[in-house]
This record gives structure tokens, sequence and C-alpha cells, in this order.
């Protein structure tokens, strides 16, 4: 798995996941690069898919310095 730092502490796929989703994801795909900047504060923005229910496969992006996050949903 690939640990990310966030926010200044590490995280998992599966807790990058639960703080975009709010909720524990059922799985999480590794963390990967997401090559574009934070549209607020222009620092490094990094992606999660993950399976919110067993019908639902959504892509999360989420700033690694800040609150700044979406889903590919929105």
């Amino acid at each position: 798995m690939s640990n990310r730092v966030v926010e200044g502490r590490m995280v998992t796929p599966e807790r990058l996941a639960e703080l975009v989703e709010g909720e524990k994801p059922l799985e999480a795909e590794p963390i990967e690069d997401a090559d574009r900047e934070c549209p607020d504060c222009g620092s490094n923005v990094i992606s999660v898919g993950y399976m919110p229910s067993v019908t639902e496969f959504v892509t999360a992006y989420k700033c690694q310095e800040c609150e700044w996050s979406e889903t590919d949903r929105d």
C-alpha cells in the first residue's frame, strides 16, 4: 500500500478515502499522484480510487497541504 502525508499526517488509501467521503470505504486502491495543483493553495494533489458501496466506484482528489478535495461524482 502507498501511504502519503496529507495535511501533516501519514494516511493509508482507506483513510484518505474516508477523509473525502466522510465514512470508511469498503475497499481502496493505492494512492497516486494526480498530476495537478490544488485550486485553493497550489500544492500537490493526490488521488485514490475506492468503493463506498458494492455498486459504486469513485475517484477522489485531495490536496496534500489544505482541506480541498473533490470526487469524480461532482
